[in-house]
C-alpha cells in the first residue's frame, strides 16, 4: 500500500503556518510529511523560504511523523560536511526521524554565492561525491576526503544521526538519472507517476523505496482553485530544464507568463471532488510509488484538511 503523507511547501508558507499544517496534518491521518529546502521561492506571489534546518528543529517539537527533506541541495549553497551535521542534528530531534531527500538543486536557490553553476553532468558527480562524504560522516568516525569537488578534514559528528544509516533518498527527472541513483541512493524521488523511469531504477538495481509529490488546490469553487494555483504555482508547468537554470524568482515570472490557467485546469488536481483526489493518487500507487505527499495550494488549509480526513485517506486505506 502506498503510503499518503503531507508535503511543507517553504516557498509559500511562513514557519508559523508550517507548523500549524504539521499539527493538522497529523491529526488527519497523514502517516508522514515533506518539507522543501530552497532559499528563494519560485515566483513573489508565493512571498516565502524559511531555512529548513530551523524549521526541522521546530517541527520536532509538534509532530511525531517521519519527515523527509524533498530535496536538499548538498553540492554548493552548504557543503555536504555541514549539510551532514544539520540533518543528523534534525534526526535526533525529530521523533519520527529525518529521510534526507537531496538533488543537484537549482540554480535559484544555489548560484546566491556567486559560485558557478556547473552543466548537469557535473552537478550530478558533485551529488554522488556528496552523498559519499555524508554517509561517512554519518557513522560518526573521524573523516577526512580529499576528491574531485570537495575537502573535508579531521572532521567527526559529535552528535551523529540516531538512524543508523540514516536513509538518502536521491532526486531523479530522467531515465539515465533514475539509473544512475540506483547505484547508491537508499530511494528515489521523482514527482511524476512515470511507470519506465521506476522501471529503470528497478533494473539498474535500485532496491529502496520511491516517494514523490503531488500539488493539489482543494475548493468548493473550481475555478477559483484553478486561479489561485495559476497564482502561485505556474513553475509546475515548466517544460525541461527551466527551473534548473533560471537563476531568480523575476525569470520564472517571465517563463510562466506562457503558462494559461487552461493548462492548469487540465494538469493540476482542483475542486472538492474525491473521486479526482483519489484518482490522482492511484496513479502514484499504480506507478509504484511507495510513498506521495501531497501539498495543498492556498490558504484553505482547514478546509482542505477536513476533505482529506473524511473523504479521500479512508479510501486510500
Amino acid at each position: 500500500m502506498t503510503a499518503c503523507g503531507y508535503f511543507l511547501s517553504c516557498e509559500e508558507f511562513t514557519p508559523a503556518q508550517l507548523l500549524d499544517q504539521a499539527r493538522l496534518a497529523e491529526a488527519a491521518g497523514f502517516t508522514h510529511l515533506a518539507v522543501s529546502d530552497h532559499f528563494h521561492p519560485w515566483n513573489e506571489a508565493q512571498g516565502s523560504s524559511p531555512f529548513v534546518w530551523g524549521l526541522l528543529g521546530a517541527l520536532s517539537q509538534v509532530t511525531d511523523l517521519p519527515v523527509t527533506t524533498l530535496v536538499t541541495c548538498p553540492t554548493v549553497r552548504l557543503h555536504p560536511a555541514v549539510t551532514a551535521q544539520a540533518a543528523a542534528t534534525a534526526d535526533v530531534l525529530l521523533p519520527g526521524g529525518l529521510r534526507l531527500g537531496v538533488g543537484t538543486g537549482e540554480a535559484l536557490n544555489e548560484h546566491i554565492l556567486g559560485d558557478h553553476w556547473p552543466p548537469f553532468a557535473v552537478r550530478a558527480e558533485m551529488l554522488a561525491e556528496a552523498v559519499a562524504v555524508m554517509r561517512e560522516l554519518f557513522t560518526g568516525g573521524q573523516v577526512s576526503h580529499r576528491g574531485v569537488h570537495y575537502t573535508v578534514e579531521n572532521a567527526r559528528l559529535y552528535t551523529p544521526p540516531t538512524s543508523r544509516p540514516l536513509p538518502v533518498y536521491v532526486s531523479a527527472f530522467g531515465p539515465r538519472a533514475a539509473e544512475a541513483a540506483a547505484g547508491f541512493a537508499d530511494g528515489l524521488v521523482t514527482m511524476t507517476p512515470d511507470r519506465e523511469l521506476i522501471g529503470r531504477y528497478r533494473a539498474a538495481g535500485g532496491e529502496g523505496p520511491v516517494i514523490g509529490g503531488v500539488k493539489v488546490c482543494w475548493g468548493p469553487d473550481r475555478e477559483q482553485a484553478v486561479g489561485t494555483v495559476h497564482r502561485l504555482w505556474p513553475s509546475e508547468l515548466l517544460p525541461g530544464e527551466l527551473a534548473q537554470v533560471l537563476p531568480t524568482p523575476r525569470h520564472f515570472e517571465q517563463a510562466t507568463e506562457l503558462v494559461t490557467e487552461e493548462m492548469v485546469a487540465s494538469a493540476v488536481t482542483c475542486g472538492d471532488d474525491p473521486e479526482e483526489h483519489v484518482e490522482r493518487l492511484h496513479g502514484y500507487a499504480e506507478a509504484g510509488f511507495d510513498e506521495v505527499y501531497v501539498g495543498q495550494i492556498g490558504q484553505a488549509q482547514q478546509g482542505f484538511f477536513a476533505f482529506y480526513r473524511e473523504q479521500v485517506l479512508p479510501r486510500l486505506r
